[in-house]
């Protein structure tokens, strides 16, 4: 009884054996000698554990086949493309915005050419690279000045470390937000070099606030937007415009962090109005910062716009090269915000906008299409439902404004949460992982940003009761 797996074991083919069959060689010819050896090395280890538990000799042909597998696996990049449907717009953890086909074409160009990123064509000199910005942005947001950084904490970062280092930062209690990843506003002024100031409370802020805060030590005072989170009940805050005021008056500069940030009046597309960034400038903002990945469309970025005088000072600061653009991003952005200057077109050009202002009843339709397909792929064991939901904008935008969209409510027939969460890791297993969400005893496909329907479908193809997308 002992000796069968030992013999089992001995007819286990040589790694070279295996080398030789035809599919080994073509393995070696797309993938080279030593990752192919290493990948039958790894198949064979499995093989003989295999066989000590009683599985038959595997051919050589078939490791080979597995070495195959392994490469191709190893070889797909970690980063790879998903349909979202999780109803989140600009979900973080998804990449945030999709970025226009314009701003995609002038990435390439810039990553296939020399390009002059800081050369001064007319002048034959050194250039700026937030030159390949600057006029775009005054013109749409009526600042004076830009500059840009990796995102809009570096841009939070690079002004309160050039402004306020060693010196007071005043700002509203209500506004100490948190942001993704445990990321604290406090945190920041802290290691900007930062003196916090708190003034007010957490529900309730006025003017004589920040005035008796005011001292020879006053670096800045600080109004941040939050945009990820609203206080409701007996509140009050200071505007921007009253605070501007306070800020002229004491000679001191307001900076306006609008997080999330928009170039446009929202209300036009069905959305909560949303302070802009020209708004945010005529309230009398001496700096504002704002994210370029978010409500505006574009690439990760963090944009700093106003006065001239203030961002020469930050563009001094030694932290300013650490944190800025490569060409790729500036390509990108400056893509994006020309198709700003065609409002006319913006819907239809700028993704982000698109997908926000789909019309419920597209949706729906939709839906319609999508849910026999579902339901064929899935059998009887599930339940597929066209079905209302909310969408909502994501990335700390809006967070309590959702918008209307429709989706695939699936349903296990026995009501188990267990089978909805296999289901949920099969279809993320999919060739093009699919991402839901699972609530109210269903999984929910909701499909606002579901463009390619025939992508989708194909891809649920692939979905196989005895393969890797199996329901457990």
């Amino acid at each position: 009884m002992t000796s069968l797996p030992t013999s089992r074991l001995r007819d286990l083919p040589s790694v070279d054996r295996v080398l030789k069959s035809p599919l080994a060689a073509a393995t070696v010819e797309r993938f080279g000698q030593q990752a192919a050896t290493r990948a039958i090395r790894e198949a064979l280890e499995e093989a003989r554990a295999a066989c000590r538990t009683g599985a038959a000799v595997p051919e050589p042909s078939d490791l080979a086949a597995d070495a195959l597998v392994r490469l191709k696996a190893a070889e797909r990049p970690s980063l790879r493309p998903v349909f979202n449907l999780t109803g989140t717009v600009l979900h973080t953890n998804l990449g945030r915005a999709l970025i226009a086909s314009e701003a995609l074409e002038a990435m390439c160009a810039a990553m296939g050419e020399a390009v002059a990123l800081e050369f001064n064509i007319g002048t034959g000199r050194r250039g700026e690279r937030d030159d390949h910005l600057r006029m775009l942005i005054c013109e749409l947001t009526g600042a004076e000045d830009v500059t840009v950084v990796n995102n809009n904490a570096a841009a939070v970062l690079l002004v309160l470390n050039t402004l306020s280092l060693g010196r007071e930062a005043v700002v509203s209690r209500g506004e100490l937000i948190e942001i993704g990843g445990s990321f604290r506003m406090p945190d920041i002024m802290t290691r900007a070099g930062a003196k916090l100031v708190e003034v007010g409370t957490t529900n309730r802020t006025h003017p004589k606030d920040y005035l008796s805060a005011i001292g020879p030590a006053t670096g800045l005072l600080f109004k941040v937007h939050t945009s990820n989170y609203r206080i409701d009940g007996f509140t009050a805050e200071v505007s921007a415009r009253e605070l501007s005021v306070i800020a002229r008056e004491r000679g001191v500069p307001l900076i306006h962090d609008l997080g999330s940030g928009t170039l446009i009046d929202l209300t036009q597309y069905g959305l909560t109005h949303e302070p802009t960034v020209g708004e945010a400038i005529a309230d009398g903002a001496d700096l504002v910062t704002f994210s370029g990945d978010k409500l505006l469309g574009g690439p990760q970025a963090g944009f700093i716009v106003g006065r001239k005088d203030l961002l020469a000072e930050i563009n001094r600061n030694p932290m300013k090269r650490a944190l800025r653009l490569d060409k790729l991003r500036l390509a990108a952005l400056e893509a994006t915000l020309k198709l700003y200057r065609n409002p006319d077109r913006l819907v239809e050009r700028l993704p982000t906008l698109r997908l926000l202002a789909r019309p419920a009843v597209d949706i729906v339709a939709q839906a319609r299409r999508l849910a026999p397909v579902l339901s064929n792929v899935l059998g009887d064991e599930f339940a597929v439902d066209v079905a209302d939901c909310r969408s909502q904008v994501g990335s700390g935008a809006m967070p309590l404004d959702t918008v209307p969209s429709a989706g695939l409510a699936i349903s296990h027939q026995s009501g188990s949460g267990q089978a909805l969460e296999a289901l949920a890791a099969a279809l993320r297993a999919l060739p093009v992982p699919v991402i839901g969400r699972i609530e109210k005893h269903a999984l929910m496909l909701d499909l606002r940003c579901l463009e390619d329907e025939a992508g989708l479908a194909a891809n649920l193809a692939s979905f196989s009761p005895g393969g890797s997308g199996a329901v457990a």
